[in-house]
């Protein structure tokens, strides 16, 4: 059988924890932040989980991540 490709787009956004999890970045980080709150903008630098749904999809994309 032969080896699966990796979607590298979606391999640059994303990170999968040890126990499984799926972190990605959260949006809207790039500019516009200096009317956000400060707890928006904290928020904003952390990653946020992925839902389930969504993770399926992007584990079948990176097969061996």
């Amino acid at each position: 059988m032969p080896k699966l490709k990796t979607r590298k787009s979606v391999a640059k956004r994303i990170k999968i924890t040890k126990k499984g999890k799926v972190l990605k970045k959260r949006a809207g980080q790039d500019h516009f932040n200096a009317r956000e709150s400060g707890k928006v903008k904290r928020n904003k630098r952390r990653p946020k989980n992925v839902s389930k749904t969504i993770t399926k999809n992007l584990k079948r994309q990176l097969p061996y991540a």
